[in-house]
């Protein structure tokens, strides 16, 4: 793919320096550690681990370029929010290992703040929260219970607390909204500038990055690219969405699409009738996902699902842009702020993100073949892959003083999806279910009893 095809990735991409890609590797390589995937959870882990070592040997092996997948393309929500409940955590850890998991999710949104600081990556970051409104009666309903929730598991309103209309307000105009939720623990960045920083950082750290190499082979011991093999002690694959890729785990993870669009810069006047003046990151709470955020030069960028999953767990640039989908997210975002009606969209993009069968995010590190894995973030991955880079460099090390390795999602594995075509008709039949739910909703006011009965079967 030419840069040109990389600078038209997303709005991220458009609005960087520099995407020259950095050399491709073109001969056999002995390192302490290879990482397949040059996104957030192969660079955090690069980075964590020649942090506490300088003296580690780690190569990263990236297909395109750092930053090419999800980590460059996503919302911007850098957020404490997890796929997995915490009763369902609870469930299989103990209450106490539930807590302390989202305790650590909470604290590494902030670490994220200190550590782009410190290395000088200007990602854009800007923690004024996460706002979720309520814009008919079911959705009021579920924001209490969740709120309610939280803080039965012992958060606090300075961690989580309902709004009533009038403070909704205070932060977005944001049309027909009945009441709300925020939480501080989410910050609005730019994806692509801190992908790319963080690369940046690991190579003055010492790490070797080769981008536009294939790994045609990822086994124990061995990363193996058309034009080198790389052996290493240990190997960790962090390939997100394009896990279906990888041979041999094409059922391991299912790549969904979520899509974005942008606004044009908008006019003081404009925002002035919106708010969102700490960039507080927003969406409503239907069921199907949508997500927006105040970028640092004045846009909206806003997304969501509702993208087809495709048969055999295909990936294609051909799926980045779905213009039913894109209609429908800038109709969604007019509707939320009617100011826009009249204004310019000028970018529209997409790609893959990684949903395991339990939507249950895993990080497992096996010391006897040296296989590591993390990922199935289920679209929550900026913090939580920071999150899980870190504790993959502590199961590789050894050295885990904060007991990351006994968090929930250590060590465990999500069963493989089934095959086709009952995973093409289940995935899209749960999108489906909730584009139903969310029509329901609306209409009637009336939680979807359909949609209870799925998100308890899935135990959140």
């Amino acid at each position: 793919m030419p840069m040109s095809g990389y600078r038209g990735l997303s709005l991220w991409h458009d609005t960087i320096d520099d995407i020259t890609p950095r050399p491709s590797l073109d001969t056999d390589l002995d390192v302490d550690v290879a990482v397949v995937g040059a996104g957030y959870t192969g660079l955090w882990t690069a980075y964590h681990l020649i942090a506490a070592d300088p003296t580690i040997r780690v190569a990263v092996i990236e297909k395109e370029v750092a930053g090419f997948g999800a980590s460059g393309r996503n919302g911007g929500w850098c957020s404490a929010l997890f796929p997995t409940s915490l009763t369902r955590m609870a469930a299989e850890r103990g209450r106490d290992a539930a807590v302390r998991m989202q305790h650590r999710l909470h604290d590494t949104v902030a670490e994220i703040g200190r550590i782009t600081a410190a290395e000088g990556i200007d990602c854009h970051f800007d923690q004024g929260g996460y706002l979720s409104v309520a814009r008919n009666p079911a959705q009021l309903e579920r924001l209490r219970e969740e709120v309610a929730d939280y803080h039965a598991w012992g958060f606090g309103e300075d961690d989580h607390r309902l709004l009533d209309a009038a403070e909704v307000t205070e932060m977005a105009a944001v049309s027909q909204a009945l009441g709300g939720s925020w939480t501080p623990h989410c910050a609005a960045i730019h994806p692509a500038r801190l992908v790319r920083g963080l690369a940046d950082a690991v190579e003055r750290r010492g790490v070797v990055i080769h981008e536009r190499t294939q790994a045609v082979d990822v086994r124990s011991r061995r990363v193996v690219t058309p034009h080198g093999t790389v052996r290493a002690e240990h190997v960790v694959l962090a390939t997100e969405g394009y896990t279906p890729t990888v041979r041999g785990r094409r059922r391991a993870i299912a790549p969904v699409y979520s899509l974005m669009t942008a606004t044009e810069p908008l006019p003081d006047d404009v925002w002035a009738r919106i708010g969102l003046e700490k960039r507080t990151t927003f969406a409503d709470n239907r069921h199907l996902t949508i997500y927006g955020q105040r970028t640092r030069d004045g846009r909206i960028a806003f997304g969501g699902r509702g993208a087809p999953y495709h048969y055999a767990s295909k990936v294609s640039p051909l799926y980045d842009r779905d213009e039913r989908v894109h209609a429908s997210l800038r109709r969604i975002l007019v509707e939320m702020f009617p100011v826009l009606a009249d204004v310019t969209f000028t970018h529209a993009w997409g790609g893959n993100l990684g949903v395991p069968r339990d939507w249950f995010p895993s990080v497992r590190h096996d010391r006897h073949t040296g296989l590591a894995f993390a990922g199935g973030y289920v679209g929550d991955g900026v913090a939580t892959s920071a999150l899980a880079g870190r504790t993959l460099a502590a199961m590789i090390s050894g050295d885990d003083p904060d007991a990351l390795a006994s968090l929930p999602w250590a060590g465990r594995t999500s069963r493989d999806w089934e095959p086709e075509p009952l995973r093409w008709i289940g995935v899209n039949a749960v999108t489906a279910l909730m584009t139903s739910a969310d029509w329901s909703e609306r209409r009637t006011g009336r939680p979807s009893r359909a949609a209870s009965v799925f998100w308890t079967a899935l135990g959140q």
